[in-house]
């Protein structure tokens, strides 16, 4: 039997920043992981191979064939008959993923670090070893077994389920279906308005679908701040977005050649007839087939694994961290989640404040926060002062013909700490660290306003927001 000093559940963005991070910090470390792309194993999890990665990939080849049909007329250039190749843009894909898949490998070999595939339960603990007995298998067939001192479960999340119609694939779509339809479909249906639902129905629009999106809640994004969340679905509607909030689902029935969905808004009953449906109503944490009860490891009533700030679970060294924990189901939050349970394995002191966790929706224009909302606070009481600042006219915006949005900052009123900072606009998933530092440090709107940012650049629109936040805004 193999046995180490930690052994992590997962190759994901948790699971492999987690193995990384012991390894360097002197431990002997395997990671075991079973996602299969095309037959073989491929590292890094949904985010890497199906996820995050991939659809990002399409946005880009979406908004470069969008930009050529559509804007760069403006620039003086123009193509007679442009096309997409929808079979090149997915080659174009799936290499990004074998790149960053082989890059993980590469680094597991760096760093000396076990690969093991498969997927993997909990058996038994060896209390007079002091170790965890993990059983691998591979095709409902028992690979091997390895123990090991520290366990750290970074087993992620699968796609919610729709009561009314099982996903196949094919006409009926998860996140992985949706990065691999192989032509535009005229008319596609989302049920779903969140992340997944809106980048997806972007890549699809600039493709030439007809997108509706079929949204469960009364407002759109909740998650977000109010103002910048209807300036977002303001702009996609106008792209050609059809979203419709407050929906509840009927029945769907899906045939060879199209889905039907049934379902209700505003007390009114309707059917919509599209040719491919993608399910993207969140997910839940995947947790199913570790054997968490024969170990007794403490999950919640929604399947995900009870763990304390510090991402310890009931178990003597047994740590999770990621989507099948509380908090975000964000790639970032899974990361640093594992660095700090890698650290305090080593005895050491890290610190995660989930207050300061940025979101990222690569629509376009970009939506990206952090901290709390104008809602979030109004409801809690606390007084606060706000500043609003547009990129309309920002120089480097105009220039790269994308100018649409604002960023807002939150601050506190009595102490001008920063409390949140909203953004709506051109590239403000880069943007958005420069407030993610900002809070990390307790700045307030002062330091920001102070602070010289290049011109012409995208930043200034902080630096006027900033400004704002004491009604000394320069150019609005």
């Amino acid at each position: 039997m193999n046995n180490f000093d930690i052994l992590v559940i997962g190759g994901g963005p948790g699971g492999y920043v987690a193995a990384i991070r012991a390894a360097q910090l002197g431990f002997s470390v395997a990671c075991v992981d079973g996602f299969k792309r095309e037959g073989k194993y491929s590292l890094g999890g949904t985010c890497l191979n199906v996820g995050c990665i991939p659809s990002k990939a399409l946005l880009q080849s979406s908004e470069n064939f969008h930009a050529l049909t559509h804007d760069f007329i403006n620039h003086g250039i123009s193509c007679a008959s442009p096309k997409i190749d929808i079979a090149k843009m997915l080659a174009r894909k799936d290499d990004i993923i074998s790149k960053n898949a082989n890059g993980i490998s590469f680094l597991f070999k760096k760093n000396k670090i076990t690969e093991l595939h498969g997927w993997a339960s909990f058996v038994s603990r060896d209390t007079a070893a002091a170790k965890w007995q993990v059983e691998i298998t591979d095709d409902n067939e028992v690979e091997q077994l390895v123990s090991a001192t520290h366990v750290i479960v970074a087993s992620g999340s699968t796609p919610r389920p729709l009561p009314q119609i099982a996903i196949d694939n094919k006409n009926v779509l998860d996140n992985e279906g949706a990065l691999a339809i192989t032509e535009v479909p005229e008319k596609l249906c989302i049920i779903g308005a969140g992340v997944i639902g809106l980048e997806m129905g972007s890549v699809w629009l600039r493709l030439g679908s007809k997108v509706t999106i079929l949204e469960a809640s009364n407002r759109f994004l909740p998650v977000a701040d109010e103002q910048l969340a209807k300036e977002l679905q303001k702009n996609l509607i106008k792209q050609g977005l059809e979203i419709k909030t407050g929906v509840k689902i009927g029945e769907i029935k899906s045939s060879t050649t199209k889905v039907s969905i049934a379902y209700t808004q505003d007390n009114q009953t309707a059917t919509l007839d599209c040719n491919k449906l993608i399910v993207a109503i969140g997910r839940v944490p995947n947790t199913y087939g570790l054997a968490a009860d024969k170990v007794g490891l403490q999950l919640d009533e929604r399947g995900f694994i009870v763990v304390d700030d510090n991402c310890k679970t009931n178990l003597e060294n047994v740590w999770a961290i990621g989507d099948c924990v509380r908090g975000p189901m964000l790639a970032h939050k899974a990361s640093d989640e594992g660095v700090m349970v890698a650290e305090r394995i080593a005895s050491q002191k890290p610190h995660l404040d989930f207050d300061n966790i940025p979101w990222v929706i690569y629509t376009n224009p970009e939506l990206a926060w952090v901290g709390k909302t104008e809602q979030q606070l109004k409801q809690a009481g606390v007084s606060y002062t706000k500043g609003v600042a547009s990129f309309m006219a920002n120089g480097r915006a105009l220039g790269l013909g994308n100018n649409i949005g604002m960023v807002k900052i939150l601050a506190d009123a009595t102490t001008d700490r920063i409390l949140g900072v909203h953004m709506v606009g051109p590239f403000v998933s880069e943007l958005i660290s420069e407030a993610v530092v900002a809070m990390e440090f307790k700045a307030s709107s002062e330091d920001l306003a102070r602070i010289i940012h290049a011109h012409p650049s995208l930043s200034e629109v902080t630096h006027e927001a900033a400004l704002a936040c004491d009604n000394r805004q320069l150019h609005g």
